[in-house]
Parts: C-alpha cells; structure tokens; sequence
C-alpha cells in the first residue's frame, strides 16, 4: 500500500489505523467519507505522528481528535 496516493482505501487504511492506536472507543464517529480528499497531507502527517509513537496522553488524544475533527468535510 503506497500511502504517498490520495485514495479512499488509503484514507479508510489510515482512519482505521489511528482509532487501533488510540484505542478510541467511538471510532464510529470517525468515517473515511467523512475526510476531505483535499485534507490527505494533513490526513497523513496525524497518521505518520501517531504510527511512530507508543503511547498517548489524555491531552495529546484531546488534539489529535481535534485536529481530526476540522479536517472533516464541512
């Protein structure tokens, strides 16, 4: 899978892979429809941040949702 692509699969790939790392237990609140296609950058760098870490504060989480948040489509 070449993530570098803006595709749905990869944007459903990255979505699913986020809510597994953040143990998010209202994942249903996140849909890959729901994501811009032209938010994929950013869609790709909260991915590559959170991929490379182990562990999460509370506020951390707070943020990245957050951030998942305004990339959603309006």
């Amino acid at each position: 899978m070449d993530l570098m692509v803006n595709t749905q699969e990869n944007v459903e790939y990255m979505i699913e892979e986020i809510k597994k790392k953040l143990r998010m237990a209202s994942g249903a609140a996140l849909r890959a429809s729901s994501f811009d296609p032209e938010h994929y950058e950013d869609l790709k760098d909260i991915y590559d941040m959170v991929a490379s870490k182990s562990s999460f504060s509370i506020l951390e989480i707070e943020a990245i949702t957050t951030e998942l948040g305004r990339l959603r489509k309006a």
